[in-house]
């Protein structure tokens, strides 16, 4: 009698920890997003240098607005865009304007010599092609702009040259 009471309560224990493991894997770890399964928290996450050499993280921003560029030297429609956003940046000072360079530093340092702004430009390279498809920009075309609102989270996708008035409009909505 002793020997089946023991059978069963072990018997009880191993199907309540299978069945304890497989609710754990199936449901709570599906609630935690994982940054593979999220491409806007991999960009966020993201340590990309500056023109110095410096590592930034878009979530460092976190908090308030941030409009990110993806840009190139060689995109005219990049290159046309440039000082639009420099003057929007410079309307909202609570917004932050971060440009991904998909270039090489040196391009982008020569770049700046003639058209400059003031906000981080940041290098991601050619790698930069397969992040802009995750994020929604099948193509990888550019330019490309994202405007995340404090949280982090996308507001808006503009594939293609900003138009000012536009943006202006999204950027006001935020900043108010």
């Amino acid at each position: 009698m002793n020997r089946r009471l023991f059978l069963y309560a072990g018997a009880a224990v191993a199907v309540a920890v299978v069945g304890g493991y497989t609710y754990r894997t199936r449901h709570l770890s599906s609630d935690a997003p994982s940054v593979a399964d999220d491409p806007v928290a991999a960009l966020r996450a993201l340590s990309l240098p500056d023109l110095d050499g410096k590592q930034h993280r878009i979530e460092q921003w976190q908090g308030r607005p941030v409009v990110v560029n993806f840009w190139a030297t060689w995109c005219a429609p990049c290159v046309k865009e440039m000082p639009e956003l420099q003057s929007l940046q410079e309307k909202y000072p609570g917004i932050q304007f971060v440009g991904i360079g998909v270039d090489k530093a040196e391009n982008m340092r020569q770049f700046l010599q003639k058209v400059p702004v003031s906000y981080p430009l940041l290098v991601m390279g050619a790698g930069a092609i397969d992040t802009l498809r995750t994020l929604g920009n099948p193509a990888g075309g550019l330019p490309f702009t994202l405007i995340l609102n404090a949280n982090g989270d996308i507001n808006r996708k503009i594939l293609g040259q900003i138009q000012v008035d536009d943006l202006d409009r999204t950027l006001s909505s935020l900043a108010g």
